[in-house]
């Protein structure tokens, strides 16, 4: 680029604690990449200024960020740097006017997220059918593969990253005619009965990639019915003490570990579980009487100012093992199997959950299933494998099914006062060893599109373990995934959400069938799919 001088915007949280904490590693990121441009030629400026007041340095609402672009020339090159979560709405309106080359560029910790918040950007903007480039590192000057690619953008204003474990998905003659015709059952019932995919108020977190298009469902089947938050909290006022203590000791019963303080502001309080204990009750209870098939609760931001956290409930909702919630005729709601949820009211993931699990009760295969983070990856320090393990996580919606040793291996901690002051348990556990199969369905070309790969849950030392949760939350669930076929930058490279959904199969046998039978029911629901890894 002809251009020396570069802009440099950071998006940031909506939640100004979260902004003011995070602020300092941001800082430090931005110090780091400035340097490293001035040894390259270039010379990176702030196009905003930190705010003394507010205390930090990011933009941190969606008003703000079209400001602060009205400001810009758009031809300039500008890069996205993100050392932390962010919400890409702030920043998306002016990405999308934007004409000159866009990098969005991300540090790589566990701790401060940035390679989550930037993922979410790239699948935003690739929603939006905005072009742009993506670089992430370790170590911004002792990474030789960043420091050349990111000379490259310098020059060049693009990169092109390798994405050669990616190939389209045409057919599979491998798969039986039980099977298929199993598929078949589905595609038809699916058309005939529709389904109906509950909105628990839409779009988390600035998530723009998560929500989907209406008319992009309507020929699956797959309708929604937008509920509100409102309507969940109003219902939570209906459900009784009596209930509430029903379904707790239903979690004492089973061995759960919840561990309690005395502080609420600071630790796990039995009121804070019995008042998440009402909003299970009244979540079964809502979407059972509007006949959805899953539900999602958007949570981050309006409930968590009201009540605890959703995350303990979601939990359960995505559990077979689960405490019984009947109706207002009587019937255990979804008795036996989860009533499935998707966190963070992600859309994408719900609809890959949706089929998923219908799919997986035609082959026999397990039911649970849930989305976790792409949240961050590392070599096991402890030298018990050599392979690379992604840390998958998420704030407490896995079911207790994924957990080693279930109920009595998982544990309730309070959730971060940081982003939920009115507290609630997590559903922490360690992901069982076994097979999976990862997916995540997107939007690109005004289209829904799906990736879908295997991986391994591996288990790793106990003290290794703990140094994963140390450096990222250890309140919340984990998983120790090995991708087949696939390495650290190739996953990053293609990957186009912050998130990505997990199912178990049954063993190591069938874990190819039900890989190829999902691959086949998504293209006959008019998804396109790639097949990632081997």
């Amino acid at each position: 680029m002809k251009n020396k001088t570069l802009l440099l915007i950071a998006s940031g949280d909506l939640r100004l604690s979260a902004n003011q904490n995070c602020w300092a590693e941001q800082e430090a990121m931005e110090a780091e990449l400035c340097k490293l441009a001035e040894s390259m030629g270039y010379k990176i400026e702030r196009a905003h200024a930190y705010d003394p007041v507010a205390k930090h340095g990011f933009i941190s609402s969606q008003r703000q960020g079209m400001d602060i672009f009205s400001k810009i020339d758009r031809a300039m090159p500008i890069i996205v740097a993100e050392a932390v979560w962010q919400y890409s709405h702030h920043i998306l309106a002016g990405l999308i006017s934007h004409e000159g080359p866009i990098l969005t560029l991300a540090n790589w910790s566990g701790k401060w997220p940035g390679l989550v918040g930037m993922l979410n950007l790239n699948g935003s903007l690739t929603k939006a059918n905005v072009a742009y480039s993506s670089l992430w590192s370790e170590d911004f000057s002792g990474d030789a593969h960043f420091k050349s690619q990111l000379n490259r953008w310098f020059e060049y204003g693009t990169i092109e990253q390798d994405t050669s474990h990616v190939s389209p998905y045409t057919d599979n003659e491998s798969l039986s005619d039980s099977v298929l015709a199993s598929i078949d059952s589905i595609v038809e019932t699916m058309d005939r009965e529709k389904c109906i995919m509950g909105v628990f108020d839409e779009f988390c977190m600035g998530m723009y990639n998560a929500a989907i298009p209406d008319e992009l469902l309507f020929n699956i089947g797959v309708y929604k019915e937008r509920l509100s938050q409102s309507a969940l909290f109003a219902e939570m006022q209906t459900v009784s003490e009596t209930e509430a203590g029903e379904i707790f000791n239903w979690l004492l019963e089973r061995g759960f570990n919840f561990h309690f303080g005395s502080d609420s502001e600071a630790e796990l309080t039995e009121s804070q579980v019995l008042e998440q204990c009402k909003m299970y009750i009244a979540a079964c209870r809502i979407g059972d009487r509007f006949g959805c098939d899953a539900i999602g609760i958007q949570y981050q931001q309006g409930l968590k100012d009201v009540c605890p956290a959703s995350d303990l409930v979601e939990g359960m909702l995505n559990s077979s093992d689960r405490p019984p919630v009947k109706n207002a005729e009587g019937k255990i709601i979804f008795e036996g199997e989860p009533f499935t949820h998707f966190n963070e009211v992600d859309e994408c993931a719900g609809l890959d959950a949706m089929i998923t699990k219908r799919l997986h009760k035609a082959l026999g295969q397990p039911l649970e299933i849930t989305l976790h983070d792409l949240r961050w990856g590392d070599f096991d320090a402890s030298g018990s494998t050599d392979e690379y393990v992604w840390v998958l996580l998420i704030s407490g919606a896995a079911p207790i099914e994924h957990h080693i040793d279930g109920w009595k291996g998982s544990h309730g901690y309070r959730q971060p006062a940081m982003y939920f002051p009115k507290g609630g348990s997590t559903l922490h556990g360690v992901a069982k060893p076994g097979v999976i199969i990862w997916s995540r369905i997107y939007i690109e070309d005004a289209r829904l599109k799906m990736d879908i790969g295997q991986a391994e849950v591996i288990e790793l030392p106990e003290a290794e373990t703990r140094r994963r949760l140390n450096e990222t939350t250890p309140e919340w669930p984990i998983m120790h995934a090995v991708m087949k076929g696939i390495s650290r930058d190739q996953m990053m490279a293609r990957h186009k959400a912050n998130h990505l959904n997990v199912v178990y199969a049954n063993d190591s046998e069938s874990v190819r069938e039900c890989l190829w039978a999902k691959a086949e029911l998504a293209k006959r629901l008019n998804i396109e799919v790639f097949i990632c890894g081997n």
